[in-house]
């Protein structure tokens, strides 16, 4: 038996026992060094042991619960997808949601931790242990190659000789791990009769010391054998030095509605889950999914899931009653069970986790991204206060999961609009360094907070904001030219029409979503003329540079605008 770097088979590769709360188990198997680690969900994750940045052990990083986090640069990795959360010198959505590191299957059974290099491989089935259980025995390295470690398994329990790694002797099966091609570790598995476990365990661990004594003295007198060589993707410059890196658009996948239920008075939550049972793709605080509704319409919702809860997305919907059938066709018609298209995860409200301290406000159905980002915090330890405003004590959503949250949480009924500029005014105080607000509710609400922050100092990348809908009234009377630099096309845009419209009609093709200037899917980047901006997504210093327009809504106030597409 030659051991191999393509080694398919299922091994043992650490205890339950190795796993205990937030703990990162460095496991080792056919030349790979792997982060083994179990999420406070139960889930046991068995990755590459590298974070994708600067290669540092993953190892050595903190469990947080939902998260694993390198200590080198703190980037974050989530629970089931290895997905990259979050990267402190990139907190927006681009490039994050399309890192993730590789993963391997995993097991856990009779008291062991397995893995195997893909799913194919058959799953050891071991017969009943008599009357009792299986106890896992205490692993025993040894400096020894994997063939020879069970080899004198065989002979040191009169067993039949092996051809795999796995020795059955009597009440017990060994199993030795392949570390390397000189490295193993001896795991078992023996009946448990419940009685004086504990001298039994004892017995067998001595003969297992023996056993490994006299196996390394054999060793040593072998010629080393080559250790095995497994083949790590290298890491690309663009990840390392960290660029813009331009995130795709327009993925979908169907999913089910696993659970439906009123949350709050008028609004409605929804479970969505992979139809198999499978994770959803990575998404961070703040990020919302396109809703592809059978009406036809498509509309976003924000996720409220924690961190590394990927088996499904909860979203809620309120039912507005002046609509134009979005939110009615959720709320009224959508049922348990049917199947729903979605987009990937976006996100146009990206959460810091380095400040020194968060205030979060929300109002009404904007708790939905603000409660995500309030329980990453919160699972991360991080300072932060949520305020929550709703019109009275039953319009508030997603109670059960507000009141899980370990942080200073507030909800506010009834308040009168001076009352909510008072409370809010007294939260935020003067700022100072590495302090940040985030605010999701009624444009109203967002305007009221963002001007108060402006008058206690706060300055506008610390303002963070997302408006559901754009309320202002659009001036589309102007006509103007547009030079599109990089597709070599000069149009004119005429008064009535959108500049995305226009490009539209001339065979450019430009991503969008909302098309009210709300989301910035269409932000476009202008290299020269001025700006007409009508949009709510840009931040007031951000259009006073005027090297951003949204194609939807913003027009020009030159004659002429020059944009790179």
């Amino acid at each position: 038996m030659t051991l191999s770097i393509d080694d398919a088979r299922w091994h043992p590769i650490a205890s339950s026992d190795d796993l205990p709360f937030r703990h990162v188990f460095h496991g080792q198997l056919l030349g790979r060094e792997l982060a083994v680690w179990r999420a406070d969900d139960g889930n046991v994750n068995i990755w590459e042991n590298r974070c994708l940045h600067r290669g540092v052990r993953l190892s050595i990083g903190i469990n947080e619960g939902g998260e694993l986090k390198c200590q080198y640069h703190g980037w974050r990795y989530a629970n089931r997808s290895a997905g990259c959360t979050y990267i402190p010198a990139h907190p927006a959505d681009a490039p994050a949601r399309r890192i993730q590191n590789r993963t391997y299957p995993v097991r856990e059974a009779f008291g062991l931790v397995w893995s195997a290099p893909s799913e194919n491989a058959a799953f050891p089935d071991l017969p009943p242990a008599g009357e009792g259980t299986w106890l896992p025995l205490r692993p025993m390295p040894v400096n020894a190659a994997p063939e020879d470690v069970a080899a004198g398994l065989a002979k040191a329990f009169d067993a039949e000789s092996p051809d795999s790694l796995t020795v059955r002797a009597g009440d017990a099966v060994y199993f030795v791990q392949p570390v390397d091609a000189g490295r193993s570790v001896i795991r078992g598995l023996i009946a448990d009769p419940r009685t004086d476990t504990l001298a039994l365990l004892r017995d067998r661990n001595s003969l297992l010391v023996k056993l490994r004594d006299r196996l390394e003295r054999s060793a040593a007198r072998k010629p080393a054998p080559a250790p095995l060589q497994p083949t790590y993707e290298k890491v690309s410059a663009e990840l390392a030095t960290m660029p813009d890196i331009a995130v795709p658009h327009g993925g979908t996948m169907i999913v089910v509605v696993k659970r439906k239920w009123q949350t709050a008075r008028g609004v409605t939550g929804f479970e969505l889950a992979d139809r198999s049972g499978n994770h959803l793709p990575t998404f961070q605080p703040g990020a919302h999914i396109d809703v592809h509704l059978p009406n036809g319409l498509v509309r976003q919702y924000s996720i409220t899931n924690g961190p590394g809860e990927l088996l499904s997305y909860v979203i809620g919907v309120k039912r507005e009653e002046v609509s134009k059938g979005g939110s009615h066709a959720l709320a009224d018609s959508v049922r348990e069970g049917d199947l729903l298209t979605i987009s990937e995860p976006r996100n146009n409200f990206p959460l810091r986790r380095d400040a020194t301290r968060t205030v979060l406000v929300a109002a009404g159905i904007g708790v939905t991204p603000i409660l995500s980002m309030a329980r990453f915090l919160d699972k991360s330890d991080l300072p932060y206060e949520l305020h929550y405003f709703v019109r009275d004590a039953d319009a508030a959503a997603f109670r059960d999961r507000l009141n899980a949250l370990r942080g200073k949480v507030t909800v506010y009924d009834a308040f009168a609009r001076d009352a909510i500029r008072q409370t809010i005014g007294e939260a935020l105080g003067r700022w100072s360094f590495a302090q940040h607000v985030y605010i999701c509710g009624p444009g109203s609400m967002l305007e009221m907070v963002r001007a108060l922050a402006a008058g206690l100092d706060w300055p506008d990348e610390a303002v963070h904001f997302e408006y559901f809908k754009n309320d202002r009234v659009i001036d589309d009377s102007s006509s103007f030219e547009i030079e599109l630099a990089r597709s070599a096309m000069t149009l004119q845009v005429p008064a009535g029409k959108t500049i995305l419209e226009v490009m539209r009609e001339a065979g450019v093709t430009v991503l969008s979503s909302c098309e009210q200037g709300a989301c910035g899917t269409c932000m476009t980047t202008v290299i020269e003329g001025e700006v007409d901006h009508q949009d709510v997504y840009l931040n007031e210093s951000e259009k006073r540079a005027n090297k951003a327009i949204m194609t939807c809504v913003s027009r020009a106030k030159s004659a002429r605008l020059v944009l790179d597409i």
